[in-house]
């Protein structure tokens, strides 16, 4: 048994701010969370008075693991691009556990992150839901598969039209993706399928179900509409991954109950498509109903910097407690999994950072991370 006593804890949940709260924590899970909490002399003490306590924070979006730190040729896994259509590829087998990344994450406060394939084709692959810490890299994986990559845009028409290939325009993006979703419906609909091909139309067929939801890369407000028709045909769970101009088409957005998981945002215009990127984007979509939760997307921002994202949103209008909800609570809501993680709360998991200062301070630093009760501290200096 562990207890944590004292510290300001933020619970993200009805309880809100708890001052000089203690935390129970038995095996994975917490036990209880309250201010009166008698410590048992078999108990491991935690102080962490005049310190900060959040849930572990949660990046929707990363290619962590896939495209590593350091190697770019030898570490880069991120893309398969033989063909625009690759339902069947799964970003676990090519993700690298001990990627320097995953210890950056922690000084960053994220226990978890979801980690996919690539936009560089239409369908990219299935994404996997992995915590940052664990006994062992085969204990890392959380769930899997949970999620389709697919995308629109800049990124496959670049890619495939170097190739002499389709998808050469935004109207062969949308085909494509169509047609992949048509071909798994009628698999759906054979009594004896080919084992070979069940392997290739499982994915998409378990989109088409509603089993996992469509990870779909977007920015600009076209394509999104495009997306938005797209599910209207085929009725799936539909989260739109960048979303730079989704503030564009909030209303239709919120019409469908389509979520976005907003970001890069601490970026350059890298693109035309992304001409649009402010920090002003999260308060656009919050006034008009949107909901969203922050990526980085990394490594095109580096996964330590969630919170500074979600900082950054703060000086631009976007009220502090949604802005620290948006990587805790809901991402894992969003994510279907807020059931486990996202608050302090009894009976979750137990993924606690204790910051030495508030979360959103720049000067703050992560003094003790846990993941499924696992501690965490930073040892590198």
């Amino acid at each position: 048994m562990i207890v944590i006593k004292g510290g300001k804890i933020f619970t993200m949940n009805e309880l809100g701010l708890i001052d000089n709260g203690s935390i129970i924590i038995e095996g994975n899970y917490i036990k209880a969370v309250n201010k009166d909490i008698k410590v048992t002399p078999d108990a491991e003490l935690i102080d962490a008075h005049g310190k900060y306590i959040c849930p572990g924070f949660i990046d929707a979006h990363t290619h962590i693991g896939l495209e590593e730190e350091i190697y770019r040729v030898e570490g880069d896994d991120v893309n398969e691009t033989s063909n625009p259509i690759t339902p069947q590829m799964q970003a676990l087998d090519g993700i690298n556990f001990e990627d320097l990344a995953f210890k950056d994450a922690l000084r960053g406060g994220v226990t978890r992150s979801m980690s996919m394939p690539g936009s560089a084709n239409i369908i990219g692959g299935q994404a996997v839901f992995i915590k940052h810490l664990a006994l062992g890299m085969e204990n890392m994986i959380y769930k899997n598969p949970w999620g389709l990559k697919a995308a629109l845009g800049e990124n496959p028409k670049r890619v495939y039209s170097q190739e002499k290939k389709s998808p050469k325009t935004r109207m062969a993006n949308a085909s494509l993706l169509r047609d992949a979703l048509y071909s798994a419906a009628i698999c759906m609909e054979k009594k004896d399928l080919d084992p070979k091909e069940e392997y290739y139309q499982r994915p998409v067929s378990k989109v088409l179900r509603r089993e996992i939801p469509l990870l779909l890369h977007a920015h600009r407000a076209d394509d999104i509409l495009t997306a938005l028709r797209i599910k209207d045909e085929f009725n799936i769970d539909l989260i739109i991954q960048h979303g730079t101009e989704a503030f564009k088409v909030a209303d239709e957005l919120v019409k469908r109950s389509v979520p976005v998981f907003l970001g890069p945002l601490l970026v350059n215009r890298a693109k035309v498509e992304m001409k649009e990127v402010s920090f002003k984007s999260a308060y656009l979509l919050a006034e008009r109903g949107v909901e969203f939760c922050f990526i980085t997307d990394h490594p095109v921002v580096p996964i330590e910097h969630l919170r500074v994202c979600a900082a950054l949103t703060v000086r631009e209008g976007l009220d502090e407690t949604l802005a620290l909800e948006a990587i805790t609570s809901l991402p894992a809501r969003l994510l279907r999994v807020g059931d486990e993680l996202g608050s302090i709360e009894e009976g979750k998991r137990a993924d606690l950072t204790i910051f030495d200062n508030h979360p959103f301070d720049f000067r703050s630093r992560v003094d003790l991370i846990m993941v499924d009760g696992n501690i965490w501290r930073d040892n590198s200096e």
